[in-house]
């Protein structure tokens, strides 16, 4: 019961936030850089924890990983 409603309130606390800074929101290009990094974590993160853990469904975080990675390298020269 805890653990629902905190969830409630922090997910009330994001809406809030964001409602509050819609006019704000940055309208510029996004780091390429970053997608790279993450989709090396997400890809190696992946790999690792459904090889640890026997479950085949880990194997989204390496195609989650793998889509960051291709978008990362696809912009490298917007780095």
């Amino acid at each position: 019961m805890i653990l629902v409603l905190g969830g409630l309130a922090l997910g009330l606390g994001i809406g809030i936030a964001l409602w509050r800074n819609r006019w704000n929101l940055n309208k510029g290009e996004p780091n390429y850089k970053a997608f790279f990094i993450m989709g090396i974590t997400f890809l190696s993160l992946g790999i690792v924890l459904s090889a640890a853990t026997d479950n085949p469904g880990l194997i989204g975080i390496s195609g989650l990983g793998f889509a960051y990675l291709a978008i990362g390298l696809k912009n490298r020269d917007k780095w």
